[in-house]
């Protein structure tokens, strides 16, 4: 069974990330915050997560407490950086976690006749992590990172794909986040 296939369904039925930029929503979408559900509850449970995601290469190392906690702490983090891909601010604390992980990560160019490739060289969780944000700057060179948004709805925070043709999408669905937000403001100036 393919990663996707686990995963909880995209909001509003809107199609996941194109790969490789589908890495980095599959591990920020590890928590609805919604629905108050935590994919990552155990080291056991991260191993498994960045296997499902593809980002581990056979790596076999054991993952600990302190691996959770940082992979928690990236993870929250990349969800800063993408709120701000839809109009929010990203905190130096979060960019300081970001460019900690992709130091610990060895994330690094690889060369070959033909082409150049960012890559992570460390094992474990290290190099999943660095797997992962390694994505990144290649999306921004292509254009299609602030495509990769979070809703900002302050109890959602669902990462989502913008297929838009003018990149305006700003909820994970219109039929429930940005209803909910538009009904609440209405209230609100009616009161």
């Amino acid at each position: 069974m393919s990663y996707d296939a686990q995963m909880l369904q995209e909001p509003g039925r809107r199609e996941p990330a194109p790969q490789p930029l589908r890495l980095v929503q599959a591990f920020v979408n590890t928590r609805d915050v919604e629905n108050d559900v935590e994919e990552l509850t155990s080291p056991e449970a991260l191993r498994d997560a960045l296997a499902r995601i593809g980002v581990l290469n056979g790596d076999d190392a054991p993952f600990g407490d302190s691996d959770l906690r940082h992979a928690l702490e990236v993870r929250e983090a990349l969800r800063e950086l993408l709120l701000a891909n839809n109009g929010g601010t990203v905190g130096p604390a979060a960019l300081a976690t970001l460019d900690r992980a992709a130091r610990s990560g060895h994330v690094g160019i690889s060369f070959s006749p033909a082409r150049a490739d960012l890559v992570a060289e460390a094992r474990g969780v290290d190099g999943a992590l660095g797997r992962i944000l390694a994505v990144i700057p290649v999306a921004v060179a292509d254009g299609s990172w602030p495509r990769l948004k979070a809703c900002p709805r302050d109890v959602c925070h669902w990462v989502f794909y913008d297929r838009s043709r003018n990149h305006s999408s700003t909820w994970c669905s219109m039929s429930v986040c940005g209803n909910r937000t538009k009904t609440r403001r209405y209230r609100a100036r009616r009161a």
